[in-house]
């Protein structure tokens, strides 16, 4: 039920890919927009559960993934100073269970490897939003380089700092949660000579690290901390050094003192979270992922959700159709809500999986099996 609608998506982050890749197969008339020059492997290590795979399966992604990702068997969470053995959830371990694989990779990389799933043509680099005008039939894009276009549904998926979202909502500034985050990639033999777990978490009272293979060949070992720190930067990420990441986690157990020594380029950006929102949509413009529900990267959800998010928006779309926008958007919102907001308040306390528990409701989910017109009947 696409009925030629145009739709244009901002942000070609996972959750933005995603939903013009659903949506493209949907038949929707989709075009991707993003403001940077070209496509770049920027970024670092991203974890996606079965709940994720199992929608990309519907766009033939699931196999290219699982041949280039490292497929961890188990999270491992330790102890930081002796490095005891906190709780070892099976991941892979119980994949008939979850009905699709777990994996860790490098963002870019999955981020290419999404957007192969996108027809090129569809896709323009250079476009970064300044404004939009919903005139209730059709929507205006103006871009920063002078140029517009027109779309019928305008999806934003376009971040934390969403321009379409202060539009919308009015402008406000993203609440530091007293949080920054360290990240390096160093060699997996590194992280091998010192008999490194495939995918593990080092926790202490107050802050953490993260540590996982970011390939099927284990060439690339990803480090990403918790700790509080200030932040006075209006910048999105600085430079940071061994020297600070060493500091930060003195007396950590030796292991993790061995992948700091093999660092070389370290960074660190501010984690950043906003107040949930009364509503996702207005008119014909929608949110979805870090533009409506932004969330401490501590479940390794925050993009999940956001391809989750398309996920649903996709079916309600195409499903209920697109006649009636403000119930088709108000019953994804619907689906949507609960959900993400659960997800979002366990992220931001820090305890996921630092203790032996199950996890299947988050990684067992599957979008498919929501029964959308018993969800609508209640909107």
């Amino acid at each position: 039920m696409s009925e030629g609608k145009r739709v244009g998506v901002v942000g070609a982050g996972m959750g933005g890919i995603a939903a013009a890749a659903l949506m493209q197969r949907a038949g929707f008339d989709v075009v991707l927009y993003d403001q940077a020059p070209s496509f770049m492997r920027l970024g670092a290590g991203i974890q996606f559960g079965p709940n994720v795979m199992k929608i990309l399966r519907r766009l033939d992604l699931e196999a290219p993934l699982e041949a280039v990702s490292c497929l961890p068997d188990y999270w491992t969470s330790r102890n930081w100073d002796d490095g005891a053995i906190l709780a070892n959830i099976p991941l892979n371990a119980e994949r008939e269970r979850y009905k699709a694989a777990y994996i860790t990779i490098h963002r870019g990389d999955l981020q290419q490897t999404m957007l192969n799933a996108v027809d090129p043509a569809r896709v323009q680099f250079g476009k970064q939003l300044t404004r939009f005008e919903d005139n209730g039939k059709t929507v205006r894009l103006d871009f920063a380089d002078g140029t517009s276009d027109t779309v019928d549904i305008l999806v934003a998926a376009d971040g934390i700092n969403s321009r379409i979202r202060e539009q919308i909502f009015g402008l406000d500034a993203a609440v530091y949660t007293g949080w920054v985050a360290h990240r390096a990639i160093i060699p997996g033999a590194a992280a091998k000579a010192v008999g490194a777990d495939v995918n593990a978490k080092w926790w202490s009272a107050d802050r953490h690290i993260v540590c996982y293979y970011l390939d099927r060949n284990e060439d690339e070992f990803y480090l990403v901390t918790g700790e509080p720190d200030e932040w006075t930067s209006a910048s999105g990420q600085l430079p940071s050094t061994r020297e600070a990441l060493r500091k930060s986690f003195e007396g950590y157990h030796p292991m993790v003192q061995a992948y700091i020594d093999a660092t070389t380029e370290v960074t660190k950006w501010p984690l950043k979270t906003r107040n949930p929102l009364p509503h996702w949509h207005q008119g014909r413009v929608v949110l979805l992922g870090d533009a409506c529900h932004p969330m401490k990267p501590h479940m390794a959800q925050g993009a999940a959700m956001a391809v989750e998010d398309a996920a649903v928006l996709t079916r309600c779309l195409a499903e209920l159709g697109t006649q009636d926008l403000e119930r088709s958007f108000r019953t994804y919102f619907a689906c949507r809500k609960d959900r993400a907001t659960k997800v979002q308040r366990i992220s931001n306390a820090n305890t996921w999986l630092r203790q032996p528990e199950d996890p299947f409701w988050c990684y067992g989910d599957d979008v498919y099996q929501m029964d959308l017109r018993a969800v609508e009947a209640t909107v």
